[in-house]
């Protein structure tokens, strides 16, 4: 029986190169918080300083698989990295998502909302 390595031994060596180079791709794109911090020799208690908050609060952080966008543009700005949410679709330009992190609001006074009852200006 073959295993992996039989197969890829067979393989051209340029091929060989282009599967290591896309599976090295693939491999950084799934990157957790927690291998981020650590890339950036960070320890959860530093971070904790940085944002903040206690060590415990990192720790449930790194381990949820939901967050706030705010949550998680605050932690990778205490890393010293920013956040960029991109929206592609295959038959558009890609377009930066920059109103979600306050990008374009800054300066300006939000819309009121209007109150049950109250009557619009005429």
């Amino acid at each position: 029986m073959r295993n992996l390595k039989d197969v890829m031994n067979t393989l051209p060596a340029e091929r060989r190169a282009k599967i290591k180079a896309r599976a090295e791709e693939l491999i950084a794109e799934e990157l957790t918080l927690r291998d981020l911090r650590k890339a950036q020799d960070l320890t959860q208690e530093r971070m904790a300083e940085l944002l903040g908050v206690g060590q415990d609060n990192i720790s449930r952080l790194e381990g949820r698989t939901d967050m706030l966008l705010s949550t998680l543009r605050s932690y990778i700005t205490a890393m010293g990295g920013s956040l960029d949410l991109i929206v592609r679709f295959p038959d558009r330009p890609s377009v930066a998502l920059s109103a979600l992190f306050g990008k374009e609001d800054e300066g300006k006074a939000k819309p009121r909302r209007k109150r049950v009852g109250e009557q619009r200006p005429a």
